[in-house]
């Protein structure tokens, strides 16, 4: 599997602080999303399609299990949509690689609040984010 790159929660807020316009935040969402590596054709499969969005986003979990470690999530993640991939791709930037609960204890509302994030996203995009994150957090439940 190819991980994906790891971003911080700190990381993104200064990345976006430095943002005026909401196009500028829409392009920087999008450069992110052109970060995540290519999703094989194979996982694109309707199992792990995020259902609730209006774009195609595809979110595929693998489980890593080390002697005496916790388990951990690793995601791969892929959209049609250039804003849509670059969402999902905050998403699998700030998450993979963290144990279930870490994943369920991440405030990624008061993240989103405080980036202002659905100020710039019509509601659909905005809808779609809430249904991978609900997808995520459903992932991560089912594993811990």
């Amino acid at each position: 599997m190819n991980e994906p790159p790891s971003l911080t929660a700190e990381e993104l807020i200064d990345d976006f602080e430095f943002l005026d316009s909401k196009e500028e935040r829409l392009k920087l969402i999008i450069e992110l999303g052109r970060e995540l590596p290519d999703l094989p054709e194979p996982l694109r499969r309707e199992e792990f399609k995020v259902q609730g969005c209006q774009s195609q986003v595809w979110l595929v979990p693998e489980i890593f299990e080390a002697e005496g470690a916790p388990k951990r999530i690793v995601f791969q993640a892929d959209s049609d949509a250039h804003i849509v991939k670059g969402l999902v791709g905050i998403l699998v930037m700030l998450l993979s690689g963290k144990t279930p609960q870490e994943i369920l204890d991440f405030d990624l509302r008061g993240l989103f609040d405080q980036l202002k994030l659905e100020k710039h996203l019509v509601p659909a995009r905005s809808n779609g984010l809430h249904s991978m994150v609900r997808r995520i957090n459903e992932i991560a439940a089912s594993v811990a």
